[in-house]
């Protein structure tokens, strides 16, 4: 049977490459559902080929994010995941960008794109061309970095307080106050002689003149 599903799911994914000649460059079953891989400049046509064509239907538009591979040159895959509750069918459709060149947005297709590109660009840096408020949607204003690239620091760059003389919110550079600390992972009820528990005080003074 998986053998079966496999062979079904490859066979969909040749028919589409086959109706969009070039724009398709790899078809692959990833976790039994039909992954494709696009040309960037063929993105949007992509997208309303699965959307309009009748053998398709993909009309849900369920997800679009990115994933950060830092070491390519490509570094960002952008992945769409549809539905076609005609056909009872998922698809998952990538494709790769470096951090320069931009993506087609998609919003003139799936207008429910608009916060997901967003998202994306605010939390990858992954551009949109043609989208109608390419602007940050998570993190604050002048917020510095992309929060989800594999290269952005845990720490972040700075860091948020209330100043109660200024009355306002400040914006500070991360200070680490204690870079390194130092564990000896002994338990005082080990019995450890450097630890005093509460009580042993008194066992102390035993014996002292009064």
């Amino acid at each position: 049977m998986a053998d079966a599903a496999e062979t079904d799911v490859k066979s969909a994914g040749e028919a589409i490459a086959a109706a969009l000649s070039g724009a398709v460059t790899n078809v692959s079953d990833a976790y039994g559902e039909l992954t494709l891989t696009v040309a960037t400049e063929r993105w949007v046509e992509v997208a309303r080929y699965l959307r309009e064509d009748p053998s398709q239907l993909y009309v849900s538009f369920v997800d679009l994010t990115a994933v950060d591979y830092p070491v390519r040159e490509k570094r960002f895959d952008v992945v769409l995941h549809l539905l076609s509750p005609k056909h009872n069918r998922r698809i998952r459709v990538k494709t790769q960008v470096d951090e320069d060149t931009p993506v087609p947005s998609l919003c003139e297709v799936f207008p429910a794109a608009d916060w997901f590109e967003r998202e994306a660009y605010d939390l990858f840096g992954v551009l949109f061309s043609n989208h109608p408020d390419l602007r940050r949607i998570l993190t604050d204003y002048g917020f510095d970095g992309h929060p989800l690239r594999k290269d952005f620091p845990m720490t972040g760059y700075v860091e948020v307080r209330y100043d109660d003389e200024q009355k306002r919110v400040v914006y500070e550079p991360v200070r680490l106050n204690q870079e390194f600390r130092s564990f000896d992972f002994l338990s005082p009820w080990e019995g450890d002689a450097r630890y005093e528990l509460p009580g042993d005080e008194k066992a102390s003074r035993e014996g002292e003149a009064p």
